[in-house]
């Protein structure tokens, strides 16, 4: 039950006829977990809390960077290399007292994302790659939790709502995916779009938890920020809603977890023996890049690769470590006969 502090917090709830008391306690009693703490894992987190949700849990391995402030606005320059959690955390504490989180500062994987899942009610999908799309997918249908899913790319965001109540899953409006996804890093994101597409996703929360309104289970929203249109599009359950394990993404695409990596002290301990290839943007290359370095954006690195023209070992970066472990795949396939490395978590390091 809701004590006299609590009733004065929750007074605007409380007065709402279809949420009042009954529904306060609802969201008191609930447990979410928010799968990333970016972009959308900030607003969606910030409106839970504020909303009442009883216990959050927050899961991300992730440190605050400087290029993170223009859209995660749970975060300041005092917090650039903390943990994005332990940070998240700190803040959400000072918004409501009465709501308890949880912790994981880890990758959510095979592994460990059924455990995790097991303890909550819904699940909120804050993350920015199909691989733990389908992920959290897998998982959310397996141990039969609902899925608030959002997404965001450049100018547009979507949202659903999907394994609520056994209807359509992920994979009944996205069977399959070749793993070519681009995220913001790489193409750019309104800042402000992560916190309308993040809001929504809090929204489908409240009312599944309240019971009320009509849960976007079997819909898609797409909303443009430029034109400010909406759209919903209508989507069935499937075959593909169908599923018994969790599928490897890591197999899924083709990554090769044995690469040899190279942290950045070993990079300088080595750099006049490495050939030094940065895969990022040009726009991120012109703001600092790593000396005597080569410059190839990933997506155009099929058609330059024979301008890598070395007998060295050849270095791949980027600003996470993500973007070089595709181009080394590219390289591979190419039949590059260099011995390739990866710099181990990228530019994201201290240099």
């Amino acid at each position: 039950m809701l004590n006299k502090e609590e009733h004065l917090q929750y007074k605007r709830h409380l007065t709402l006829e279809d949420i009042g008391e009954v529904g306060q306690n609802k969201l008191k009693d609930a447990k979410v977990l928010v799968v990333g703490a970016g972009g959308l894992g900030c607003p969606i987190l910030q409106y839970l809390t504020a909303a009442g949700v009883g216990t959050i849990g927050i899961i991300d391995h992730d440190s605050v960077d400087q290029t993170n402030l223009q859209r995660q606005v749970l975060y300041g320059y005092n917090d650039i290399g903390k943990f994005k959690v332990s940070c998240a955390i700190s803040k959400l504490e000072q918004l409501n007292k009465f709501v308890k989180f949880k912790s994981y500062i880890d990758r959510l994987t095979k592994s460990n994302a059924k455990k995790i899942f097991k303890a909550y009610d819904i699940i909120v999908d804050g993350t920015d790659n199909f691989g733990t799309r389908y992920l959290i997918n897998d998982a959310a249908v397996l141990t039969e939790k609902p899925v608030v899913f959002g997404s965001i790319f450049k100018f547009e965001g979507q949202v659903s709502v999907y394994n609520y109540k056994n209807g359509p899953t992920y994979r009944c409006l996205y069977p399959k995916t070749d793993g070519g996804n681009l995220n913001c890093e790489e193409v750019g994101v309104l800042g402000v779009l992560p916190g309308i597409v993040g809001l929504l996703q809090a929204n489908e929360v409240i009312k599944m938890i309240c019971e009320i309104g009509e849960v976007l289970t079997g819909k898609l929203l797409v909303f443009n920020a430029l034109s400010m249109s909406q759209n919903i599009i209508s989507y069935d359950k499937t075959v593909h809603a169908h599923v018994t394990y969790i599928e490897d993404v890591e197999e899924e695409f083709n990554v090769n977890t044995s690469m040899k990596s190279l942290t950045f002290d070993e990079y300088l301990k080595h750099k006049d023996d490495l050939f030094v290839l940065d895969v990022r943007t040009l726009k991120e290359h012109d703001m600092f890049h790593l000396s005597h370095d080569y410059h190839i954006p990933l997506k155009e690195i099929s058609d330059r690769y024979i301008e890598i023209d070395t007998n060295k070992s050849i270095l791949v970066y980027c600003q996470t470590g993500k973007r070089s472990i595709q181009a080394i795949e590219i390289l591979k396939r190419l039949n590059i006969k260099n011995k390739l490395y990866n710099l181990k978590n990228g530019l994201q390091q201290p240099i």
